[in-house]
């Protein structure tokens, strides 16, 4: 294999590296937002006082 293939294919092998670290990450930033978001309607439900009384009757 001669210098000049061999430094094309680093390059491409590089490349296809630094593409998936960039998928990887924006698949991060994702989740996150959606963790977010998630943890903001739980804290906005229908029945925001659930589970802080209790009613008997006897």
């Amino acid at each position: 294999m001669d210098i000049a293939a061999l430094s094309m294919a680093m390059s491409q092998a590089s490349l296809a590296q630094n593409v998936g670290i960039q998928v990887m990450s924006i698949a991060k930033n994702q989740a996150e937002t959606q963790s977010q978001m998630m943890v903001e309607m739980l804290g906005k439900s229908v029945a925001p006082n659930l589970g802080k009384t209790l009613d008997i009757s006897v």
